[in-house]
Parts: structure tokens; C-alpha cells; sequence
């Protein structure tokens, strides 16, 4: 471990994530409950918004980085085989590359159309 820090970069990462998640969380609440949007018009519009597309891509990046972090330190405390660590491991950072870019294409759908 590098300088000391071997779990501190992770957890911080986890905890920062967390908290723009629940930031973000209460904002939509907050958003959806006062002003509710009740057709695709009006999400589209609301999306569409440069601040909320740019939060909402912020969010779904924090969100499969905090997945990142935690599925990750499951797999390494409890995954002994090293070969199928890799493979899980692997496995999970294409699955979250995947998701990544589906939830990217599905944002600039949204404002493209």
C-alpha cells in the first residue's frame, strides 16, 4: 500500500458517493413531489435541462462507483480462489461498463429526440 492509505482511498470514495446519492435522492423526491410530472413531455423537459441531465449523469457514475466499491471489497474478503476473483471481478466491471453506457446512451436519447 502506497504512503499508508490502503483502504482510506476506497471508503472515501464510498462515503463521498453516498452522500451525493442521498443529495440527489432528496432533490428528485423533493422535485417529484412538488412539482409532480405526470407525462413524457414534461420528464423530457425536465431532463432535458443541462443541470438535471449533468446531475443525473453524476448520479447513475456515483451510484455504480459506490457499487464498484462495495461489491468489490465483498469479493475480495470473501472470494479466496484467486483465478475466480479475477474472473468475478472481471465479470462485475464489464457488467457496470455495460450498465454505464446503456444509462449514458438512454440520458443523451433523451435530449437528442
Amino acid at each position: 500500500m502506497s504512503g499508508g492509505l490502503g483502504g482510506f482511498r476506497p471508503w472515501f470514495l464510498q462515503r463521498v458517493s453516498a452522500v451525493y446519492l442521498l443529495a440527489y435522492l432528496i432533490f428528485f423526491l423533493a422535485q417529484v413531489l412538488v412539482c409532480p410530472i405526470e407525462d413524457y413531455a414534461r420528464w423530457k423537459a425536465w431532463l432535458s435541462a443541462p443541470v438535471i441531465w449533468m446531475a443525473t449523469a453524476l448520479f447513475f457514475l456515483a451510484l455504480f462507483m459506490h457499487m464498484w466499491v462495495g461489491l468489490r471489497d465483498v469479493i475480495l474478503d470473501y472470494v479466496h480462489p484467486f483465478a475466480l476473483r479475477v474472473v468475478l471481478l472481471t465479470g462485475l466491471g464489464a457488467f457496470l461498463a455495460a450498465l454505464s453506457l446503456w444509462i449514458f446512451r438512454a440520458l443523451v436519447a433523451v435530449v437528442m429526440l
